[in-house]
């Protein structure tokens, strides 16, 4: 894919991440039109070259560099919930703000509230009353009905369906396919299993599995 370079763009934007979720994120910033991405950022030395048509950036100084140049925005193309969360703090500390991408379509309801950094792939539905944090994930084609609630880092992965005012915790990771039934709580920093269905509460730091879905073990560390 290879993004345009129109200078008529609002700003200029940091993509940090340079794999198959940062090809998402980049073709969703395109589409909105609303920022010129000049860079990818990635703490990898050994990566050289281009990704996406666009420079690899990969040392902090040169992160600093496009700072002090004037390129304010960035947002994380990150999938592991827990690290999107630090090297947001982290980006924002260096003096970064953080774009929010949603994807032209991507249905969400007038009144739902979607916070900085956070990424709404194609097709995704969210319902009116909804909330969704900061640098959270709703997925390609997910659904998430009514007065539900989001919270910061959580992921909805592709095709998820979330019944109304189903709440998932924060950093949490919802699989893909899976199904969540109205008014029940995942917990944070769980993980949901792909193509599961929760009936049933899913407590924090668990990872559960299965249909209908039962906790089957605890949260590795970084695993999520």
């Amino acid at each position: 894919m290879s993004l345009p370079a129109n200078k008529d763009r609002i700003g200029d934007l940091i993509v940090w991440g340079a794999s198959g979720h940062a090809l998402v994120v980049a073709d969703i910033i395109r589409l909105q039109g609303l920022y010129r991405i000049v860079a990818f950022y990635v703490d990898q030395a050994s990566r050289t070259g281009e990704f996406c048509g666009r420079p690899l950036v990969t040392q902090i100084g040169e992160l600093r560099a496009h700072i002090r140049q004037g390129t304010r925005s960035m947002i994380l193309a990150i999938g592991n919930c827990t690290t999107r969360l630090r090297l947001a703090e982290f980006a924002q500390n260096e003096g970064f703000e953080l774009a929010t991408a949603i994807h032209p379509r991507a249905t969400v309801a007038s009144d739902v509230s979607i916070g900085e950094g956070t990424v709404v792939s194609a097709g995704a539905v969210i319902n009116p009353g909804g909330v969704v944090g900061k640098n959270a994930i709703v997925n390609t084609c997910s659904s998430v009905d009514h007065e539900s609630v989001i919270e910061d880092g959580a992921h909805i992965g592709p095709g998820a369906r979330l019944g109304g005012r189903v709440r998932v915790g924060r950093a949490a990771w919802i699989g893909i396919g899976a199904t969540i039934k109205d008014r029940v709580t995942v917990g944070a920093n769980s993980i949901v299993g792909a193509g599961s269905v929760v009936l049933k509460d899913v407590p924090e730091n668990t990872v559960a599995a299965g249909t209908p879905a039962r906790v089957v073990r605890d949260v590795y560390p970084d695993e999520n």
